[in-house]
């Protein structure tokens, strides 16, 4: 939690969780004003259970939900009477801090001077030009009526990304290895960059907590302007995403890249016994070291492990967990006291066939049992009981609970909810883009990369590696006016981690097709290798975060096309755009 003061009587931070409170009071904090709704996002403590602990502690508390972009003249006239009425200090928050330091500019605006305001915010971090006009109009009782339209004397970038997560990086490396002279902005809301590959082998004890994460400032590029923020929403028709603190952002073109949302909500109970009672994940951060204490813990009993329905993720992370788990045990002699099940919604232990029976064989090692077309629904965390929807061969669904000592849960995972209201997403909440050209199906401008795009590839970080420079491609062309695209064919890859020092190195496209990177006399992927574990272990961080995010696009240079059917698409998807602008 980073405290930031406004005045005396008022500081701002980002969310802040039950224990911050505790730590506000003894800093001698009296009164606390939540602008954030509930369930924004995953893991969000509830307003409810704030104002409980407030309570308790002896500290006022209000709730004045503010939702992203949309701060009103209520929302304003609520919270300056709010902090009229509370004991001060005052502690205001939101996911950021910008609604809160915002709706406190617009309580001061017509009292301190617009220059006084925006440098009062510039002076902590908090960047409020975009209100500027609307202040002004505040100060100039002639000028009450005026509505702030900013848009249209915004900054207009060549490039805005959206995510400054795997996908948002590489294309932002990839874009500055074709053209230097890029205008790009980055909006990224998050303090940390986390290398989600690893946490498997964190569950794994073999990483650390530590090697998986770096501070977002260390991994974004100095060349593109980081625009601290969470999207609100998307306005294509003006070339625009407006932030959740009101800020209008322009574009000539849109990379979008939000990945996606992990719904433990989903599933009944799950979010209450979250790293305790022997249930864990290796999909959060803080819960992949609570994985490897309960492996190294299990002496005996049951451990499950669970997949839920696709899309997810890195669909072998599951199986993963599960198999890193069995190789401890069985290195220390415990494995046949283990009785070791795997749950997954679909029917099959693997979609792509060819890697099935390498896989197949340490099933059989391990001694652990798979139970296809069985999805988790609810947990018991205390009780220590699993509730799943069965469905059988002929389709019949029935409910049946399982006892566990030891349960490493996949969440359900869809699009995030502020992408599934946009208007540049399917019914599902997926940017929909061409699968080959990842160009948006009806703004030409617009692209998508990673977990939250409509196109039916894996959902892998090396899927990123492939998609990046095709991305780049396209744009820079699309801004050149060339007759050239970049096409890409799905490539998705998921290193299986079979075992301590072996991994089946699945490679493949759209269709299931086979798309090995290295020859098959040095990896044949089919097959678990040291090599490939190798590659996972000490190689892929590397390539990450030294190549992948710096333009360096080893063994991934896009297929580019100049004569093509795909090619027609592509310009007809720019002629759209162009018209609209000219319209």
């Amino acid at each position: 939690m980073e405290i930031r003061k406004i005045s005396p009587n008022l500081s701002v931070s980002e969310q802040i969780k039950l224990t911050d409170i505790n730590i506000l009071k003894a800093e001698g904090y009296k009164s606390i004003i939540n602008t954030r709704p509930d369930q924004e996002e995953d893991g969000q403590v509830t307003s409810d259970q704030l104002m409980a602990m407030a309570k308790e502690l002896g500290l006022d508390y209000v709730h004045i939900p503010v939702i992203p972009g949309q701060v009103t003249d209520e929302n304003v006239a609520e919270f300056k009477d709010s902090l009229n009425k509370m004991t001060g200090p005052v502690l205001s928050f939101c996911r950021t801090g910008t609604r809160a330091v915002t709706l406190w500019a617009l309580s001061e605006a017509g009292h301190l001077s617009t220059e006084a305001i925006l440098k009062t915010a510039g002076d902590v971090g908090y960047n409020l030009e975009s209100i500027a006009s609307r202040l002004e109009a505040a100060n100039d009782v002639s000028n009450q009526v005026k509505k702030a339209d900013t848009y249209d004397k915004a900054h207009v970038y060549d490039v805005v990304i959206i995510g400054g997560g795997a996908g948002g990086l590489a294309v932002a490396g990839s874009l500055h290895k074709r053209d230097s002279s890029l205008d790009m902005a980055i909006i990224e809301p998050s303090d940390t960059h986390y290398y989600q590959p690893g946490w498997t082998l964190v569950g794994g004890g073999v990483f650390s907590r530590n090697q998986t994460k770096r501070e977002m400032g260390s991994v974004m590029p100095k060349y593109a302007k980081w625009i601290k923020s969470a999207v609100a929403s998307f306005q294509p028709e003006n070339n625009c995403v407006k932030t959740e603190g009101g800020e209008s952002i322009r574009y000539k073109a849109l990379v979008v890249s939000p990945g996606l949302k992990l719904d433990w909500d989903a599933v009944k109970g799950l979010r209450e016994t979250l790293g305790k009672n022997g249930v864990t994940s290796n999909y959060r951060f803080d819960l992949a070291s609570y994985t490897w204490e309960l492996v190294k813990s299990l002496k005996g009993g049951k451990a499950l492990f669970t997949q839920p329905p696709m899309p997810i993720k890195c669909a072998g992370a599951p199986q993963k967990a599960m198999y890193l788990s069995c190789d401890y045990w069985k290195r220390h002699n415990r494995l046949a006291e283990i009785d070791v099940n795997f749950h997954t919604a679909g029917g099959v232990l693997f979609g792509v066939a060819d890697y099935v029976p390498a896989l197949e064989e340490y099933i059989e090692d391990y001694g652990a049992k798979t139970h296809f077309f069985e999805n988790l629904i609810a947990i018991d965390g205390e009780a220590k009981k699993a509730t799943f929807s069965v469905k059988d061969a002929d389709g019949n669904v029935k409910e049946e609970v399982r006892s566990f000592d030891m349960i490493h849960v996949c969440p359900p995972q869809t699009a995030h909810d502020f992408m599934k209201a946009s208007s540049i997403t399917n019914a599902d909440g997926w940017v929909e883009v061409n699968n080959e050209t990842l160009q948006h199906v009806l703004y030409g401008n617009i692209f998508g990369i990673g977990d939250g795009i409509s196109a039916p590839n894996a959902k892998t970080a090396a899927a990123v590696r492939k998609q990046a420079p095709v991305v780049a491609h396209n744009i820079v062309s699309l801004f050149k006016n060339e007759k050239s695209v970049a096409i890409y064919e799905g490539y998705g890859s998921c290193p299986l981690t079979v075992e301590k020092g072996k991994v089946v190195l699945a490679e493949f496209g759209y269709g299931g097709t086979l798309q090995p990177t290295m020859p098959k006399w040095l990896i044949d992927g089919t097959k678990a290798t040291g090599l490939a574990w190798f590659l996972k272990e000490k190689l892929m961080p590397t390539l990450y975060f030294d190549l992948m995010f710096h333009g360096h696009e080893w063994l991934a240079k896009p297929k580019i096309l100049t004569h093509s059917p795909i090619l027609h698409e592509f310009d007809k998807a720019c002629d759209f755009q162009d018209d609209k602008k000219s319209a």
